[in-house]
């Protein structure tokens, strides 16, 4: 059991069903994004019909929420804090009992909890962790018993030292599918609060680690830590059974935006990663469908049904990340697929990544994340 101290502030530490209280508005503010500050704006307006204006009035006062200049609400650092505490509660809460809380690897190194087994002993460990007994039983072993003074001989071989759990620094971007299929069955969602989840966890246990996100969807974008609760899928503008459009980058943002680029999202991912420091990096993939869209030249391709050029061109990318020495996993959400389509091309590429692929639905997606995070495992696995 590892023990983490702070100063005491005086508040009692609010448990999960405090930590919102009863005021439902920052869950309406979670679940809608910035869609829920503006409607919650225009419901200001008239007060005599807003049911939860002392709701609002507490928020405010407690610095969860506050206006700008021009009386627009935003959420502050408070809000968010308070939002991030909440989803790790709930993430915990539904976490499989024994499941580790850390990066591990074996190791001879300080700073670990020991456990069971030795190693021997190489130059630089350090002798703190020196077995005694393990090293006399070598010793007598080999060399027998003292005949004169008592005195027992030992050599470098002798010495074997304690094992250790040590932790290991880890950078990681999560890729978030901001594809206009996100919004159903609360998807995005759930991606929302492991993400947020992610954030309380990296910032009190693991401060070494560095943890960014990126929202895909036509393009791709770094979502700033601040602006992750305000987060909204893109809503569809084109119901045309084909869509071939090719855009310019720079253009981009006048295109339609609901298409799914994992494409530029790992491109993104790969740049981030090549600034961070960690001793391990890995990317988790969120995403409910295949790529419908990819980077050519200057160029972007919206293709829709998917079109074999743009999952090749997200394959390649992928397998470049790995190339960088990162680790891919991704987190399939499977409500309401109806193809086996989807699920090859999830299965094509774990296999081209040598990665984790995780089939899931929308309650377990913070489970599936949240252990994968935590343990590190190496080997493919499947959950229903």
């Amino acid at each position: 059991m590892k023990h983490f101290y702070g100063e005491f502030d005086g508040e009692e530490f609010p448990t999960q069903d405090k930590l919102f209280g009863d005021n439902p508005l920052l869950q309406f503010i979670l679940e809608h994004g910035d869609e829920g500050l503006r409607a919650i704006e225009q419901m200001m307006k008239n007060p005599e019909e807003f049911e939860h204006s002392d709701m609002l009035e507490q928020l405010l006062k407690d610095g969860m929420l506050q206006k700008d200049g021009q009386g627009r609400l935003k959420l502050t650092p408070r809000g968010v804090g308070r939002m991030q505490q909440k989803a790790l509660l709930e993430v915990f809460s539904h976490l499989r009992h024994g499941q580790r809380d850390g990066h591990q690897k074996i190791t001879s190194g300080a700073g670990g909890e020991r456990i069971e087994g030795t190693k021997p002993y190489q130059f630089g460990d350090p002798v703190s962790e020196l077995d005694l007994h393990q090293t006399m039983t070598n010793a007598l072993r080999r060399h027998g018993l003292p005949k004169e003074k008592g005195r027992i001989r030992f050599d470098e071989k002798d010495f074997e030292l304690h094992l250790q759990e040590g932790t290991t620094s880890c950078s990681t971007v999560v890729l978030l599918d901001m594809s206009g299929s996100m919004r159903r069955n609360n998807r995005f969602v759930a991606a929302k609060q492991v993400a947020l989840a992610m954030q309380a966890l990296v910032r009190g246990r693991f401060p070494q680690d560095t943890l960014d996100f990126v929202g895909f969807y036509s393009g791709a974008k770094q979502i700033p830590q601040r602006l992750l609760p305000l987060t909204n899928p893109k809503p569809v503008t084109i119901f045309d059974y084909q869509v071939r459009l090719r855009v310019p980058i720079d253009q981009l943002d006048k295109a339609p935006q609901h298409f799914t680029n994992l494409h530029m999202g790992l491109q993104l991912a790969r740049r981030i990663l090549r600034r961070r420091g960690g001793e391990n990096k890995q990317i988790f993939i969120i995403t409910d469908g295949q790529p419908t869209a990819h980077v050519e030249g200057d160029f972007v391709y919206l293709l829709y049904p998917t079109d074999e050029r743009s999952t090749v061109a997200t394959f390649k990318e992928a397998v470049l990340a790995v190339r960088d020495g990162c680790r891919v996993s991704t987190f399939a959400l499977i409500e309401d697929y109806w193809g086996m389509e989807w699920v090859g091309f999830v299965n094509q590429l774990a296999r081209l990544t040598k990665g984790l692929a995780f089939y899931t639905n929308s309650s377990q997606l913070s489970s599936c994340v949240m252990e994968s995070f935590l343990s590190g495992r190496k080997k493919k696995t499947y959950l229903a």
